[in-house]
């Protein structure tokens, strides 16, 4: 049930990373694969901050800024 709930925080993650990012969304599970891995670097992140995600909400938060951050990243790469 972990792994679903995981998932389910991962592609909201995406799809609201997408939208904040003037993206236009990546499907089901590129959403899905932009939020796991945001996931893992926005607690990479917020760890290094100093921070931590408690509960629900604070894990979307931080699945939602990483994500934010990736695109952020590989908007960077594309360009150059």
């Amino acid at each position: 049930m972990g792994l679903i709930i995981f998932l389910a925080i991962g592609a909201l993650a995406g799809w609201l990373a997408g939208n904040l990012m003037k993206g236009s969304g990546f499907g089901l599970v590129g959403n899905i694969i932009v939020g796991v891995v945001g996931a893992v670097l926005g607690g990479f992140a917020f760890g290094l901050l100093g921070l931590s995600a408690a509960g629900l909400i604070g894990q979307i938060v931080t699945a939602t800024a990483g994500s934010a951050l990736l695109l952020f990243l590989v908007g960077l790469i594309k360009k150059s």
